[in-house]
């Protein structure tokens, strides 16, 4: 009788578990906290260049948790999306080779399109994704592929060309070209200083998807 009521007990637990995991939420893109979303980024850029790929995932899954919203279940799908693109695409040499890095990025964006104020086209925010990484590769100036970086931001939050937007692809980029010109030299305040430029980002990221 004991045996059967601690059986009981463990399937009710579990199914409430399941339950909690599973149970969709009401996601938001919009959500995120600007700070806080600045340094996830920021570690997941540390781990993206240390190699550390479970860290990447962790990060990856924390972000969209606690910054859009989405249920455990839903954040674990699209953090492993997300990682499987950058560990794709990190050894990749040429932009064929970059290609395989596309499905990937779909299936994140496919998820994260759940999440959007007003539906957009998945296809072309993962294709125009990609064409930045690669831009990086071949030494576009960050005002160049941070205008792809805010174009993509423009798709996924629906909102028409904005200066606000901009200046979020932007200084994001150059954030980014700060971090690969100090290459494996890098500092804990180099890190602190890429935070910095990354929440001022997202401040105006915010203030535009907001309005």
């Amino acid at each position: 009788m004991r045996l059967k009521r601690l059986f009981v007990a463990v399937v009710i637990v579990s199914a409430l578990l399941a339950g909690y995991v599973a149970w969709p939420r009401r996601a938001d893109l919009r959500a995120f906290d600007p700070a806080e979303i600045a340094r996830l980024e920021t570690a997941m850029w540390r781990d993206y260049y240390e190699e550390r790929y479970g860290a990447l995932f962790y990060h990856l899954y924390q972000s969209t948790r606690t910054q859009f919203g989405f249920s455990p279940m839903k954040s674990l799908q699209i953090a492993i999306s997300a990682a499987e693109a950058a560990r794709t695409f990190q050894p990749a040499r040429s932009r064929q080779e970059a290609d395989a890095a596309l499905p990937p990025l779909l299936v994140y964006y496919g998820e994260l399109s759940s999440a959007a104020p007003t539906a957009f086209d998945v296809e072309e925010a993962a294709r125009l994704e990609l064409d930045w990484w690669q831009a990086r590769r071949e030494a576009v100036g960050p005002r160049d592929y941070g205008l792809t970086i805010a174009r993509v931001a423009e798709l996924t939050y629906g909102r028409s060309p904005d200066s606000g937007i901009w200046q979020f692809g932007i200084v994001r980029a150059e954030a980014m070209a700060y971090r690969d010109a100090r290459g494996a030299a890098i500092t804990a305040s180099d890190w602190s200083e890429i935070e910095a430029q990354l929440a001022r980002a997202y401040r105006s990221l915010k203030a535009s998807v907001s309005r």
